[in-house]
């Protein structure tokens, strides 16, 4: 009989209809977790606690398949997964629409000067003018990262005449190749990061890029805060070499309370709640589990995958 683990958070959406057949274990905590993985072939263990899911996946040596909610792994121990052959399938596209929206809604946020207008209202004090006079139409985006999320960025902001620039493998019109984008940053208002988190991507916005881009450029990251240089983000903030930045991610998170980034009036920190502001992640999951239950059980390709040592 075929094992599963899964943790009991998505048990109410999962368990009317997993196969009679199924030994599924739920569980709760991380030791309940490290338990029901033993012998199990299959697991869905995610936690907010990343260190715990890594010691689950350490203790699941008979893991023939991992799925998780989450898009990006890179938290987990790659070589785990590779020595052991495990099929990984992750959250990809699962938070995609809301995602897209919040950079659109980011870019807004800044281009109208809207924090300041909330800020007006708490003070209950009429403004006689707009705090923020940008406008999205006819201003020009660099996208890099063109998977699910940036598949539905582009479209978004292209709806608002946003001339948008993708970074891809093979050059054509309107894309630049890896090698060429640097060499462009100075042409765009707004630079959006949305790759993985890889040993290719690390720290890929350093001191260079900033020095390089527009003095009311806005740099949006919602891939993860290691693809920034934060030190050398903080001094280009501080010193206003660039118009601002939106950050859905940090490096750490949460937060510090007393980290330099919250006082900075042209930094804009949404805590990493992009991915969070919908109410169907779960059921979307869901589904995408149960669907791939009936391909893994019939010997079909199971989607979409994570590939470990790409580590997207």
């Amino acid at each position: 009989m075929t094992s599963i683990a899964i943790s009991g958070l998505i048990r109410p959406l999962l368990e009317p209809q997993l196969p009679a057949d199924l030994d599924v274990r739920w569980f709760m905590t991380h030791e309940e977790a490290v338990e029901a993985v033993k012998g199990a072939e299959i697991g869905w263990f995610d936690m907010n606690d990343q260190a715990a899911m890594a010691a689950t996946l350490r203790a699941a040596t008979d893991l023939k398949w991992l799925n998780s909610i989450y898009a990006g792994l890179d938290f987990l121990p790659m070589d785990v997964l590779i020595e052991r052959g495990i099929t990984v399938t992750n959250g990809a596209g699962i938070n995609a629409v809301t995602i897209a929206e919040y950079v659109v809604m980011g870019m807004l946020n800044i281009a109208k000067g809207y924090r300041d207008v909330v800020r007006a209202q708490e003070r209950r004090e009429w403004l006689m003018d707009s705090p923020g006079k940008r406008e999205l139409a006819g201003s020009k985006a660099l996208l890099l990262g063109y998977g699910a999320i940036g598949k539905l960025i582009k479209p978004r902001l292209e709806a608002f005449d946003v001339d948008v620039t993708l970074v891809r493998r093979n050059a054509e019109e309107g894309v630049l190749a890896p090698d060429q984008w640097r060499a462009k940053l100075g042409e765009f208002d707004w630079v959006i990061l949305a790759v993985p988190a890889t040993p290719e991507t690390e720290a890929m916005i350093g001191e260079t890029e900033l020095a390089a881009m527009k003095s009311d450029a806005v740099l949006v990251n919602i891939a993860r805060g290691s693809v920034i240089d934060q030190p050398a983000l903080i001094t280009a903030l501080e010193g206003k070499s660039i118009g601002g930045a939106f950050l859905d991610v940090t490096t750490p998170e949460p937060l510090p309370a007393d980290h330099p980034l919250w006082a900075l009036d042209n930094a804009h920190i949404s805590m990493h709640l992009s991915g969070r502001a919908q109410d169907q992640m779960f059921y979307r999951s869901a589904a995408r589990f149960l669907e791939n239950l009936t391909k893994y059980r019939a010997g079909e390709p199971v989607a979409p995958i994570f590939d470990p040592r790409l580590g997207y």
